[in-house]
């Protein structure tokens, strides 16, 4: 398989070992250091295309894709506002897209261990429930896309809250989200049920950032050829 790498900082760097070492072939590289490589004739050499780049940057590069007719799959987080204009440019030019707040497996399990666990509190509203994300200081976008996900699951599927804030909770309804950046640190996700007697925690934490490549991989692996929108949800079969 031909990939398109579009960013190639240390996440690029480590999902272009683990492509290589699965067999395929980087064609294209790009990033802030060569903007003009990133044309429609470029993309066309590969069968997919990955992108983690900032959250300015990527709603360009998807339709970028789309107009090139090469399936990508999104690794940046932060863009969320935009996301019914990519998809609605990604069905009008037959593209593939597949995105995830994070590509990691065991963020994955973690995501569903979130769900079963906010539908098995739902009855206990002694407990209230807060988040805590920790990410490394040159991380721009805060909460993380991973903290989003969690945070709209357990809205979904625990019933008393209603929206997600970065500040103090104002209400009950309101779950508060606590975004740390701190040194180098890959990734860490905390959802805590707290009451007067006991709390019960859940938390993730990445060792480094090879899991969340590796996911990309199999991601693009998945995606390559096909058309329509997917998520790491029709990829695993949860």
């Amino acid at each position: 398989m031909k990939i398109a790498l579009i960013g190639y900082g240390k996440m690029g760097k480590e999902i272009e070992q683990i492509a290589i070492g699965r067999g395929h072939t980087v064609v294209l590289k790009t990033d802030i250091s060569n903007p003009e490589a990133l044309t429609v004739e470029n993309l066309q050499k590969a069968d997919v295309a990955i992108e983690f780049t900032s959250p300015g940057s990527a709603v360009h590069n998807y339709l970028l894709c789309f107009e090139a007719g090469v399936p990508v799959v999104s690794g940046t987080t932060g863009w969320l506002d935009q996301r019914a204009e990519v998809e609605k440019a990604c069905h009008e030019k037959g593209g593939g897209f597949f995105y995830a707040s994070n590509f990691s497996l065991g963020v994955n399990l973690f995501f569903e261990l979130n769900r079963k666990l906010a539908q098995m509190m739902k009855p206990y509203p002694q407990y209230d429930v807060s988040m805590v994300e920790i990410h490394h200081t040159q991380k721009l976008d805060a909460p993380s896309g991973t903290a989003i996900s969690l945070a709209n699951d357990i809205i979904q599927q625990h019933g008393h809250k209603k929206t997600w804030t970065i500040e103090p909770a104002a209400s009950k309804e309101e779950l508060p989200i606590v975004p740390l950046r701190e040194g180098t640190v890959p990734g860490i996700h905390s959802v805590k049920y707290n009451s007067e007697d006991d709390y019960i925690e859940i938390t993730h934490s990445a060792y480094s950032r090879k899991g969340f490549a590796l996911g990309a991989v199999l991601a693009a692996e998945f995606t390559a050829g096909k058309r329509g929108i997917y998520s790491m949800t029709d990829m695993l079969g949860f």
